[in-house]
């Protein structure tokens, strides 16, 4: 059997970024607790913006989207921005055929500046992946600033909750019934 290829994408523009300290964590302990290897990108890897169309991408985005096309699973974080995910991680997503996604685990993430925001993967992310048909894992993942400590994810119940998503997707990825779909 094939191990899973999981790709983490991560919202943020600029580095350090709290975003992508998480999309780490969380890739982390999917290797740790289900061995799979995980492959993250981010936006500022593709620089200040992405192009209008998958023709006029360049060689880094067209990387970047066919990874996410041929991943078996994905992990996906945002920023908040305004309430919402970010703008470029919803245009990169834009590029991706609409079947491409469907049935594909992802695991859903994201990071604000308080628990006003917290609703963001309920209100936002999920709609845009069932858009896909996109298999999202139940758990979804969101911290405060507060929440990290220089850079790491420190508050126990995000933690927690990190932990039991992570479970959630090694259970999906483990059924094949829900591979190669």
């Amino acid at each position: 059997m094939k191990q899973p290829r999981i790709v983490g994408i991560s919202g943020n523009a600029k580095r350090p970024s709290k975003t992508r300290a998480l999309v780490c964590t969380v890739a982390e302990r999917v290797s740790q607790k289900c061995g799979f290897a995980v492959d993250i990108f981010d936006l500022a890897d593709l620089g200040p913006s992405v192009e209008t169309t998958r023709d006029e991408a360049s060689a880094e985005t067209k990387r970047v989207l066919e990874a996410i096309e041929s991943a078996d699973a994905l992990i996906v974080g945002t920023p908040v921005y305004k309430g919402a995910y970010a703008g470029l991680l919803k245009h990169l997503f834009d590029l991706i055929e609409p079947l491409a996604l469907k049935d594909r685990p992802i695991l859903l993430t994201a990071v604000g500046g308080g628990q006003r925001h917290s609703l963001i993967i309920e209100h936002h992310l999920r709609p845009l992946f069932g858009f896909f048909e996109a298999l999202t894992i139940p758990t979804g993942i969101y911290a405060s600033e507060g929440d990290f400590t220089n850079g790491t994810v420190s508050e126990p119940g995000v933690n927690a909750r990190i932990d039991h998503a992570v479970r959630q997707l090694g259970a999906i990825l483990g059924n094949e019934a829900f591979r190669g779909s």
